[in-house]
C-alpha cells in the first residue's frame, strides 16, 4: 500500500510539473510573437514573420546563454532551412555582375587608339611621332602602324627596345598596306606612297570604335589625351573631326585653286584626323553620283574615279568632296590641333595657338630635315634626342631653350618659344594627373 501510495505521488508532481512546463512554454512563445507582429503590424508574405521569428530566437539564444557572437556555433551543412535562406540572400545581394561572390571588378582602363601610314623612308618620322605621344600623354595608347613589308622589322626592332617603363605605356599591332577595293597599286601611288591607306581604316579596323590618324610629320606637344576629348564633343551626326587647311581665304590653296568640291570655305587638312569609326561604317554618305547614299566602303573607289584627273592631294582631296556633301558629319577643332610652317611662313595666322599654344606640331614640306624653317627643326631634334625616362626640363627644355636663338630672325621663329612654355604647361599637367592617380585609394 506505501508503494503504491508513493507512486501516486510521484505521478502527481510529475502531472503537475509537465502542466507548469506547457503552460510556460506557450505564454513565452506568445509574448515572442507578440513581439514579432509589434515589429511588423502588417507582413507583406509570411517568410518575413519567419525571419524576424528566427534572429529573435537566435538573439536570445545568445545572450541567454551568454554565448559570444564569435563563439556560437557553427551552422551544419543541413542546417534549419531559416539560415540557409538568409544565407542564400546574403550571397546573392554580395554578387556582382557575373563576378565572384562579394569582389567587385575593376572597371576597364580606356585605351586611346593612334592610327599611321608609313612607306619608303618614313621610318624615323614614325618612330619620333610615337615617342613624342607617350612623352606626354596619361591615358594607354594602341598604336596601329601600316607598314611596307620591309619597314615592319625594323618598327618591331625599334619600339621594342624602349625602356620597360615606356612599354608598359602602349600596345601596337603591325598591318600591311592593303586596299578593300579598287587597283592596289593605283591607290598606292595616289599622294604620297600609301597615304590613301587612311581611307580604309574604318574596313580594315572592324573591332575599333574610335581612332586618331596621324601622318608621320606630326609630334604631340601636349597629352593626346587632350584631343581625344574632342570625341565627347561630337554631337549626333559627327563622325570626323579635322582642321582647316587655312585660316585665310586669300592664301589657301584650295580657295584659289582647287577644281573639286572641298569642304567650308578654306577646306579641311587630313594630317590630324579623329575618326568615330564606328558611325563611319554604320552611315549612308550623300553624294554627287547617285540620289541614294553609299557606304563609305561602297563610295570611295567610284569617287576616285570620277575626280581622279582634278585632284592634286590625294586623298586629302577626297575626303574634303565627302565632307563637302555631308558637312554635317564634320567637326572642325582649331588650327593648334594640327600647326603647320603655312600658319606662321606669311605672317602668324593661327591665333589660337599664340594665345594657348601650339598643341599639334605638323611639319609637312620636309621642314624637319632642311634649314627652311629651323624652329621646326629644332623641336624635331630636340625630342629624336632626348633619353626616354630622363628629366624632361633637362633633356628637353634646356636643349631646346639654348637652340632658341637660332630662330629668332625667322617668320616662325616664336614657335620654340611657345613649345617652351607648351611643355612647361603640359609637364606639370601629367604630373598633378599622375600623382592624382597614383594616390587614389583602390575600391
Amino acid at each position: 500500500m506505501r508503494i503504491h501510495c508513493k507512486l501516486f505521488v510521484i505521478a502527481v508532481c510529475l502531472g503537475v510539473f509537465l502542466l507548469l512546463y506547457f503552460f510556460g512554454g506557450n505564454s513565452a512563445d506568445e509574448q515572442l510573437l507578440k513581439e514579432v507582429k509589434e515589429d511588423n503590424p502588417s507582413p507583406s508574405a509570411p517568410s518575413e514573420v519567419v525571419h524576424k521569428v528566427a534572429s529573435k530566437f537566435t538573439y536570445r539564444k545568445h545572450h541567454e546563454l551568454n554565448v559570444a557572437a564569435g563563439d556560437a556555433p557553427k551552422e551544419r551543412k543541413n542546417g534549419n532551412s531559416i539560415n540557409r535562406v538568409a544565407n542564400v540572400n546574403t550571397k546573392s545581394r554580395l554578387k556582382t555582375n557575373g563576378g565572384r561572390p562579394g569582389s567587385r571588378r575593376a572597371p576597364a582602363e580606356e585605351v586611346m587608339h593612334l592610327a599611321v601610314v608609313a612607306c619608303g623612308n618614313r621610318l624615323e618620322e614614325t618612330l619620333i611621332m610615337v615617342k613624342s605621344a607617350l612623352l606626354f600623354s596619361v591615358k594607354k595608347i594602341k598604336f596601329h602602324i601600316f607598314a611596307e613589308d620591309p619597314l615592319a622589322a625594323h618598327f618591331e626592332k625599334g619600339l621594342g627596345q624602349w625602356p620597360r617603363s615606356i612599354a608598359a605605356k602602349f600596345q601596337h599591332q603591325i598591318y600591311p598596306i592593303t586596299f578593300s577595293v579598287g587597283n592596289q597599286e593605283e591607290w598606292k601611288k595616289l599622294f604620297k606612297p600609301c597615304a590613301a591607306q587612311r581611307l580604309f581604316l574604318p574596313v580594315i579596323l572592324k573591332e575599333v570604335d574610335s581612332l586618331l590618324y596621324v601622318d608621320t610629320d606630326v609630334l604631340f606637344l601636349r597629352p593626346m589625351d587632350d584631343i581625344w576629348a574632342f570625341l565627347k564633343e561630337f554631337n549626333s551626326t559627327q563622325l570626323a573631326a579635322m582642321a582647316p587647311e587655312h585660316e585665310v581665304p586669300k592664301i589657301g590653296w584650295y580657295s584659289r585653286f582647287a577644281r573639286h568640291p572641298f569642304y567650308g570655305v578654306t577646306g579641311v587638312n587630313s594630317g590630324v584626323m579623329l575618326m568615330n569609326l564606328t558611325r563611319i561604317r554604320s552611315t549612308m554618305f550623300k553624294n554627287s553620283m547617285i540620289p541614294d547614299g553609299l557606304s563609305w566602303e561602297d563610295l570611295l573607289h567610284p569617287l576616285y574615279q570620277k575626280y581622279k584627273n582634278h585632284i592634286t592631294w590625294g586623298d586629302q582631296d577626297l575626303l574634303n568632296i565627302i565632307f563637302h556633301y555631308n558637312p554635317e558629319c564634320l567637326f572642325t577643332f582649331p588650327c593648334l590641333w594640327n600647326y603647320r610652317p603655312d600658319h606662321c611662313m606669311y605672317g602668324s595666322n593661327c591665333k589660337e595657338a599664340e594665345e594657348e599654344g601650339v598643341s599639334i606640331l605638323h611639319g609637312n614640306r620636309g621642314v624637319y630635315h632642311d634649314d627652311k624653317q629651323p624652329a621646326f627643326k629644332v623641336i624635331y631634334d630636340a625630342i629624336r634626342d632626348f633619353p626616354l625616362e630622363d628629366n624632361l626640363f633637362q633633356s628637353l627644355f634646356y636643349p631646346i631653350q639654348t637652340k632658341f636663338l637660332d630662330t629668332v630672325n625667322t617668320l616662325c621663329g616664336r614657335i620654340p618659344q611657345v613649345f617652351l612654355k607648351q611643355v612647361e604647361k603640359t609637364m606639370r599637367k601629367v604630373y598633378e594627373l599622375k600623382v592624382v592617380r597614383h594616390v587614389r585609394p583602390h575600391h
